[in-house]
């Protein structure tokens, strides 16, 4: 039963949940590791890991990719971002990851007035395609008609339409709102759409004809929305909400929606949750971004950092992990659950007895808030472990 609080006056409010709030329950029945398929499906494409590198500048490129295709999942490369308003955009993220912390809006402001360029957009979906990458590209709805145009043309398989909180409907006396039906309807390839955390928005964009959602406003690692604004959701609450939406408009249209977790994610439990309240797939950011491959080795920043009225993001500095398939698919060398995250997914789903996505989102959870320090004095006294 959903818990209402009441705040004060009228004014109620109910009860949500994040990952560091619930565990998973073990089932009664285990499965072999090797027995889990991790594969799930978008549009036409089946891929390998529930696992999309996000549109951050810090943490894709091309060549990151590629590899990400590589490896079983696929990246975001942020078409509004420095790849495509630079030609020597590696230079420029290095200027970016080496200024200095003092002032680093202001730098980030500058950098980003630079125009988008068609060129390359185009450039960079060649460059994705022609090393084998599955190439999906993402700008904010007023760019998206323009860019995804070009992308498309050029051979992009995805595309990305991104905002803050995203909505089918837009209320402006001062612009004219994309219309994301039309859009998607008029697109030859996938449109996802992002982000939302409600049941109402989730079902509205999936009847605008998303081919998949972004869930989640805030709980990324570099995100201030949450301070700037005051808005969102925590993410195992968000993720349900949407799946109920999901589920209930499959049972309406037989059209299945995927839904991704985006942000929040940091370690193979993480993941696993994430999961089992009933993601098909997460998007990672900063797990990308402290990979050796990555763009800005040792950096993350977002998206919405760089807005010229209101950044909405901070850069952070990162460990570099190992490579991106050290992250993704071990083997690990650290036992803080960081590396190795699909190998944490497999085992997680085989102690719940779960042989598929579709079955580890049935998997059985329980509000647990003392499930990351229950027993663990000496690893928080020796800061090892769970402790750090």
């Amino acid at each position: 039963m959903e818990q209402t609080i009441t705040l004060g006056g009228n004014k109620k409010a109910r009860r949500v949940y994040g990952f560091d709030e619930v565990a998973l329950v073990p089932s009664a029945l285990s499965v072999d590791p090797r027995d889990v398929d991790t594969s799930w499906t978008l549009g036409r494409h089946r891929f390998a890991i529930p696992i999309v590198a996000s549109a951050m500048d810090a943490a894709v490129n091309p060549r990151v990719a590629v590899e990400m295709t590589r490896l079983g999942g696929f990246a975001v490369l942020n078409a509004e971002g420095i790849q495509t308003r630079y030609e020597d955009a590696e230079g420029i993220l290095e200027e970016i990851a080496h200024s200095p912390a003092e002032g680093i809006i202001e730098v980030m402001q500058k950098l980003y007035s630079a125009p988008v360029r068609d060129d390359l957009v185009a450039k960079r979906v060649q460059e994705i395609k022609a090393g084998g990458g599955f190439c999906a590209l993402a700008a904010i709805p007023p760019t998206a008609p323009r860019i995804a145009a070009v992308a498309a043309e050029a051979g992009a398989d995805l595309f990305v339409v991104a905002s803050q909180v995203a909505t089918a409907r837009h209320y402006s006396t001062h612009s004219e709102a994309v219309d994301l039906a039309q859009f998607c309807r008029d697109s030859p390839i996938p449109v996802v759409v992002g982000n939302c955390v409600s049941f109402g928005a989730a079902t509205e964009l999936m009847e605008a004809g998303a081919s998949a959602l972004l869930i989640g406003v805030g709980p990324g690692a570099i995100c201030t929305t949450r301070t700037v604004l005051g808005v969102g959701v925590s993410q195992v609450t968000a993720v349900a909400d949407c799946a109920a939406a999901r589920d209930a408009f499959q049972t309406r249209t037989g059209r299945y929606v995927p839904i991704l977790a985006d942000g929040g994610i940091k370690n193979g439990g993480d993941f696993a949750k994430a999961i089992a309240a009933g993601a098909d797939a997460v998007m990672l950011g900063s797990s990308v971004a402290s990979s050796s491959e990555a763009p800005a080795p040792g950096y993350s920043w977002g998206m919405a950092m760089s807005n010229a009225d209101l950044p909405r993001g901070t850069r952070i500095k990162v460990s570099i992990l190992g490579t991106l398939r050290e992250i993704l698919l071990g083997p690990a060398h650290k036992d803080d659950g960081t590396m190795n995250l699909v190998g944490a997914l497999r085992l997680s789903m085989a102690t719940c007895g779960a042989r598929t996505i579709a079955e580890m989102q049935q998997a059985e959870m329980v509000v647990a808030p003392q499930i990351g320090t229950e027993g663990k004095s000496m690893q928080r006294a020796q800061h090892v472990g769970q402790g750090r």
